[in-house]
């Protein structure tokens, strides 16, 4: 047998077995196991955090000089490296007023 016909003989193997495999895996039910369930967060979100990183969505990119949406970016990033938040808890709504030098990015 020359290396030509080993080679096609090799490839039609390695097919049948793939394909052999790929019937098996599907025709086995979806079981699911024992760790395995819906994932739960940890602790809830508070609303007043998700309601005040909405607002700051809505602002779009006047919240990048809004100083109480940059304090709900750092809580919430705190949050999510899952760090002590030092200068305490700041849920609460970030303030309405923009920033005293929004007048000038807004200038620009």
């Amino acid at each position: 047998m020359d290396g030509k016909t080993f080679a096609r003989v090799v490839a039609v193997v390695f097919v049948a077995v793939a394909m052999a495999a790929t019937a098996l895996e599907m025709s086995r039910k979806e079981d699911k196991s024992v760790g395995e369930g819906p994932h739960i967060p940890a602790a809830p979100v508070p609303h007043s955090l998700r309601d005040g990183l909405r607002r700051c969505q809505v602002l779009g990119e006047a919240a990048l000089r809004d100083e109480g949406c940059a304090r709900l970016w750092a809580e919430q990033r705190d949050r999510f490296l899952g760090l002590e938040n030092a200068s305490g808890s700041s849920t609460s709504e970030p303030d309405a007023a923009p920033s005293p030098d929004a007048g000038l990015h807004e200038a620009r």
